[in-house]
């Protein structure tokens, strides 16, 4: 049976009246048109005219210093682009590159160019071969991402669909590229649903593949504690599980599914994901939060709390008002449990939360009080401010910073913590005029979990509507808020990823790609490099290598012009639907059906007459075997 809006009666195909309308003035910058194919785009990039190079079907990788255990360990990842690339047996020589040398790729670490930064490189392709170099090592594995990425598209233009036996060539390119931001990150959240060891490499892999260079890992939340801690065993044993896990959106009234759900790594499991990691240049920074969502840790360790407990681990989501007690226990506690994390991750930054810890507790605590009195503090926000200064002293005790969300500013900001602004972009900008450092993650543009199209068509959602043009539209420096000097403050962004509503890794995927393009795009790229028109041309051969990849993102539907329902004054509507990518074909009906195939195809802006009772309009992209979720909106004329 054909699946019909309840709401919107079936309309007549007279009701349509195609018009040869001229497109809306989108301006086409220069830009629009890349050079190359690649994502996100380098800072310089040129094609030098008749130039090719065709790769041979055995590959040699040349390397400038063989006997480097850090460059053969790049050698090999040559190896395996070229292979995934080319479906090529490359191999390694065993001898240092030479000018004169045959070979595919050739790796040199160029000391020379060390001031143009840690990130750097510069990647040509001659009728010789690929030439990649760099100051560092960093800077030769993104090299080796922008190859994939020329791989990708070459592919794509040749309609190859496998690498096997396939001849390939690339275009006489020249690139000279360095990162925009120091911090490029992906946040992703194990306490609401937890992910295995397998699925958290995956997604480090994806991440190293636009150049982020941060992993952002949530470990502890109200809903669980992840992390094995060896003084504390029961963080695990009684935090890592709950009793249940509320069920859909069934929070008021509640309704839970009656499935104990458990999970957390063990110390091992984390230093291999540290160290997989590093070999893909990406920095894990562990969270683990304080003051609040802290319940799962109170149910372990009750005596941590103001109260008398006892506590349960959260079945459903949302914010907590039980918290840690400021006692000299929790502190020695949250000391003891940073130290081991400390001994797992050798990132700079231990991110300690912050966020959303409500003070009911505290205000009603004689503990918490006689702390205010002794310590001269205003109220409890201040008292929460007393407790992230002595967490950062700490940590600053032991060569590391503090960073967290922007709720650390609330009752002053400790001395020397970074500040990640998720609350909009407020916080940052008052941390940065403070001479803090801070990572832009306001919700409007860097959410992940939130809605990507349509409600009534999204296999899961949470928050506000942000599409990928949203995403990509955003701007980390606010340069109309902060001077130059203090504009330098802001290091960059990152993607949040809250899991309440991602049940399995698939849905993670689906909710993260294609927008984790994006946003690599903003926090690679120089401003004035990006147009997204550019980025659309040059998406498809991204989404083509998460197709072999088996990565389950969201397929682009046909977002803009049918955001929302719309009341007009007449008797018609122009509607000029269109997708983020364009090699997809659009379809569309107005009868409240679901498109198919062989639905009208979509080619230009349509003029649709609107009878009394309304007209709806449901659009959806096809491309190959991939169809795009359904989009819909519905035009009422206006009353008399």
């Amino acid at each position: 049976m054909t699946k019909r809006l309840a709401t919107v009666p079936r309309c007549t195909a007279a009701l349509l009246l195609l018009v040869c309308l001229p497109a809306l003035g989108r301006a086409q910058s220069a830009s629009a048109t890349p050079a190359v194919s690649v994502i996100p785009y380098p800072a310089s990039a040129s094609v030098e005219s008749g130039v090719r190079y065709t790769f041979t079907a055995n590959p040699v990788v040349a390397l400038s210093a063989p006997n480097d255990a850090d460059l053969r360990g790049l050698g090999a990842l040559a190896v395996e682009v070229l292979r995934e690339g080319l479906g090529a047996s490359a191999r390694i020589s065993p001898t240092a590159a030479t000018t004169g040398q045959p070979a595919a790729v050739v790796l040199h670490l160029v000391q020379r160019d060390s001031a143009k930064g840690a990130e750097y490189y510069r990647l040509d392709v001659t009728p010789r071969g690929v030439a990649i170099s760099a100051p560092r090592y960093a800077g030769l594995f993104y090299g080796l991402q922008t190859l994939r990425a020329l791989l990708e598209a070459e592919r794509t233009r040749a309609g190859a669909a496998t690498p096997t036996t396939m001849t390939l060539s690339l275009p006489g390119v020249h690139i000279a590229d360095a990162p925009r931001f120091s911090y490029r990150g992906l946040h992703l959240d194990v306490g609401r649903h937890f992910m295995p060891v397998s699925f958290v490499k995956r997604y480090i892999d994806l991440m190293s593949r636009y150049k982020y260079n941060t992993f952002h890992w949530h470990l502890t939340e109200d809903q669980g504690w992840r992390i094995e801690i060896k003084k504390y065993p029961r963080l695990t044993e009684v935090g890592g599980c709950r009793k249940e896990t509320q069920l859909g959106r069934n929070r008021n009234p509640y309704v839970g599914d009656s499935i104990r759900y458990c999970g957390s790594y063990t110390q091992d499991e984390i230093r291999d994901v540290v160290a997989y990691a590093k070999t893909r240049y990406i920095t894990v920074i562990p969270e683990i939060e304080m003051p609040g969502h802290s319940l799962a840790a109170l149910t372990a360790y009750p005596e941590l709390g103001c109260g008398p407990g006892p506590y349960q681990v959260r079945t459903t989501w949302g914010v907590d008002e039980n918290i840690f007690c400021p006692k000299e226990e929790t502190f020695t506690f949250l000391e003891n449990v940073l130290t081991e994390v400390m001994a797992l991750f050798p990132s700079t930054y231990i991110h300690v939360g912050g966020d959303e810890a409500p003070k009911t507790v505290w205000q009603a605590s004689p503990i918490a009080q006689a702390v205010i009195k002794r310590e001269n503090l205003k109220d409890e926000h201040e008292l929460q401010s007393y407790f992230i200064r002595r967490m950062e002293k700490f940590l600053n005790a032991h060569g590391r910073q503090l960073i967290g969300w922007d709720e650390i500013l609330e009752g002053g900001l400790a001395p020397k913590a970074t500040v990640m602004s998720w609350r909009g972009i407020n916080g940052g900008i008052a941390a940065a005029r403070q001479n803090h450092d801070v990572v832009m993650t306001p919700t409007s543009n860097t959410y992940f979990d939130y809605v990507q199209g349509d409600r009534r068509f999204e296999p899961t959602w949470t928050g506000n509507y942000l599409p990928i043009e949203t995403v990509y539209a955003f701007e980390p420096t606010v340069p109309d808020s902060l001077t130059a000097e203090q504009g330098k403050h802001v290091i960059g962004t990152q993607g949040q990823l809250w899991t309440e509503y991602m049940y399995n890794t698939g849905q993670v995927e689906y909710m993260a790609y294609p927008r984790a393009l994006a946003l690599a795009e903003v926090a690679w790229s120089a401003k004035s490099g990006r147009d997204f028109e550019s980025f659309r041309r040059r998406l498809l051969p991204r989404l083509l290598g998460l197709d072999r990849l088996g990565v389950n993102y969201r397929f682009p539907s046909a977002d803009n012009g049918l955001e929302r329902n719309r009341v007009v004054t007449g008797d018609s509507v122009v509607v000029e639907i269109r997708s983020a990518l364009p090699e997809a074909e659009i379809r569309y009906t107005l009868d409240g059906s679901e498109p198919s195939a062989t639905s009208a195809r979509y080619t230009a802006p349509l003029r649709i007459a609107v009878p009394a009772d309304g007209v709806s309009v449901l659009a959806r992209t096809f491309f190959g075997t991939h169809v795009g979720a359904i989009r819909a909106a519905t035009f009422r004329r206006a009353g008399p």
